[in-house]
């Protein structure tokens, strides 16, 4: 799916715009027990909580591609007949309503999922009537060619507040309001079947993850039985050890530096052009740059081989999982400097009377505890 379509969906996923009738609750408490199942029919719902319902629903198609949502891909034999796939088909087809097939999917869930603490498993069932499009991009809201049946799930954190004196309107007066359990925003969850090119497509998934640090693997082969990529945070880890161990000592800061440089062009070309597919760069991409600063050919190969390790044999991977496009940091035990990408060459390496430093341009205002500071002549 790409932003466009995702957006198409989040937009839709409203108390005022959606076909949900009913949204299903599987609470699970600390100690991965059941605590109760409900049916809450959207209906029914006071307008402020069934905004608050939808408000979760619809966290699970926002983030970063790459990222935050991430496509999973279901082999051919699973769809027709791995017992993964036909379990959310089963689900879809009968729009939540079978109660035994409900409490089959929430189990997996529980049995699959490690959080910390109690959570709350949310299913919708929802058909949007996909709006016909002309040629110019032109909707025609009152003309559709197709009916998009989905599943979205959400899966939230349950937090108690620490206890405290709570006013009381009727007393004016405070006092101990006790303990009430909240429902945090979710997670992790997912849109099942994909909505791609505007149409279903029973062969992919869109799967929210909240955190750049966990990718609840487990969880995402128990109910997809499919590869999920690392995580964002372990992405870049990977890509940061693989390029200083392949460069060896032609890993300067310039090269890095020139290496993140073309990433965060390509991320701000690619936000201009307003392409709604996900930009991907591949390790030929990044062996370019690397060439331009004349690293030599056997570490361009182990480069080359070291990425295939780290990421797969042609992998894509997203810019952003692997750089970080907002600032350059540069650490030493005792000191960390960090940069604007676009300002990378105030800072430069150099090597004075036989000791390495690192120089900073400060021919501008310096500060030092927020007070400004003259450096002598």
């Amino acid at each position: 799916m790409n932003t466009k379509e995702i957006g198409e969906i989040r937009r839709h996923l409203r108390r005022d715009r959606s076909n949900i009738t009913a949204i299903y609750g599987c609470y699970v408490n600390d100690a991965h027990q059941i605590v109760s199942e409900s049916r809450l029919s959207t209906g029914m719902m006071p307008e402020n909580e069934g905004e608050k319902y939808f408000a979760i629903l619809r966290r699970c198609l926002s983030g970063t591609q790459g990222k935050n949502l991430i496509d999973l891909t279901f082999r051919t034999a699973q769809v027709t007949e791995g017992a993964e796939h036909k379990l959310l088909m089963d689900l879809r087809q009968s729009k939540l309503e079978d109660e035994e097939l409900r409490g089959q999917f929430f189990r997996k869930v529980m049995d699959s999922l490690e959080l910390e603490g109690s959570y709350l498993i949310l299913l919708g069932c929802d058909t949007y009537d996909v709006p016909f499009k002309s040629k110019d991009g032109e909707g025609q809201a009152d003309r559709s060619e197709e009916s998009y049946t989905y599943l979205i799930c959400a899966i939230c954190p349950v937090k108690q507040p620490k206890p405290g004196l709570c006013y009381d309107p009727e007393k004016q007066e405070f006092h101990d309001g006790g303990l009430r359990s909240t429902v945090g925003m979710p997670e992790l969850g997912f849109l099942f079947p994909a909505f791609d090119d505007r149409s279903t497509n029973i062969y992919n998934a869109l799967y929210y993850n909240h955190s750049p640090k966990e990718n609840y693997e487990t969880f995402v082969d128990t109910v997809f039985h499919t590869p999920v990529p690392k995580p964002a945070f372990e992405q870049k880890q990977s890509f940061e050890a693989l390029l200083g161990d392949s460069l060896g000592e032609q890993c300067s800061m310039e090269v890095v530096q020139a290496v993140q440089s073309e990433l965060v062009q390509q991320i701000e070309l690619h936000k201009e052009s307003k392409v709604p597919e996900p930009l991907l760069i591949n390790k030929e991409q990044v062996k370019e740059v690397l060439t331009g600063c004349g690293i030599a050919e056997d570490k361009l190969a182990k480069f080359s081989v070291e990425f295939d390790e780290a990421f797969g044999f042609d992998a894509e991977v997203h810019p952003k999982n692997i750089i970080d496009n907002k600032r350059m940091a540069i650490r030493t035990p005792d000191v960390t400097i960090q940069v604007d990408p676009a300002k990378a060459d105030l800072v430069e390496t150099r090597v004075i009377g036989g000791v390495k430093y690192l120089l900073i341009n400060a021919e501008e205002n310096v500060e030092v505890n927020g007070v400004n500071i003259h450096i002598g002549e």
